[in-house]
């Protein structure tokens, strides 16, 4: 850690709240993450926040192609010299989530994405892989414990939430590693885990991605509430419309959307465009 402070401080460089900059300097971590990550030679690597490289660096030593990103420029020195002579990584001070990734794609073809994700770009930067990525093979993050534990809750469970769903349909969550507050530098107030989900599109049927979307949005809108109140409320239909839709998705009429297994979101949701309540 004391290397790293020490590049950090001859640079001048200041950590910045609004970044949610919490940087890995233990090489045996660094190297266990990548690992578990299943990069290989032949891997293409997306990093979304870079910060000081040290991640990259041990991506770097497997992959076959990096491409780092981050959004504070300040940064530019620092990475020179801690990726000094990784020829194959490309730095790029952009915001990912607001990139063409059609175009990103293209250009770079297949990728996985490997990253210790700023904690506030966490839900934003899943969701948009899980729905614009055409490329994407995987993502295995770094984020805070509990977000970690509702990406790979189960159904009925007080993690259980609409993006637990909304993963489920694109591919397996399960948690790789955990790592404690204390290996990171500065100490966030919470322990980290690093979740891997490897995408399986098509594993749950659907007859439109969209509408499942939607569906799992409804089921979420209020906790509280009954799937059957959330159904009468998001897509403003009537009690008889709903509890017909539920039927025929094979629903109890007093269930509520957290007890609702990815598979039968799907079938709530192929009832819902049966019956023209979503329309494509």
């Amino acid at each position: 850690m004391s290397e790293l402070r020490d590049i950090l401080e001859r640079h001048g460089f200041k950590f910045k709240k609004q970044f949610g900059q919490n940087f890995l300097s233990d090489t045996n971590l660094l190297d266990s993450i990548v690992a578990a990550s299943g990069v290989t030679e032949e891997t293409t690597v997306v990093e979304i926040g870079c910060g000081a490289g040290t991640l990259t660096r041990a991506i770097a030593r497997r992959a076959k192609k990096v491409y780092a990103f981050d959004v504070d420029k300040d940064l530019q020195p620092v990475l020179a010299e801690t990726l000094a002579g990784c020829e194959n990584v490309e730095v790029i001070f952009r915001d990912f989530n607001k990139l063409d990734l059609a175009a990103f794609e293209q250009e770079i073809g297949r990728y996985t994405v490997v990253a210790n994700l700023p904690y506030y770009i966490t839900t934003p930067l899943v969701t948009k892989l899980l729905e614009d990525s055409e490329y994407c093979d995987g993502i295995s993050i770094m984020v805070q414990e509990e977000v970690a534990e509702r990406f790979c809750a189960k159904e009925d469970t007080p993690e259980y939430g609409a993006i637990t769903a909304g993963i489920a349909l694109k591919g397996v969550a399960k948690i790789i590693k955990r790592v404690p507050r204390t290996m990171f530098m500065p100490r966030p107030n919470v322990d980290s885990a690093v979740v891997k989900i490897e995408f399986q599109r098509g594993r749950v049927e659907v007859k439109s991605e969209k509408a499942y979307r939607q569906t799992v949005k409804c089921a979420f809108l209020n906790r509280r509430k009954t799937l059957e109140n959330n159904l009468v409320n998001f897509f403003k239909i009537n009690r008889e419309t709903a509890k017909n839709v539920m039927a025929q998705a094979g629903i109890d009429e007093k269930a509520r959307g957290e007890t609702l297994s990815p598979q039968r979101f799907a079938l709530l949701a192929d009832a819902l465009l049966a019956m023209d309540v979503i329309t494509e």
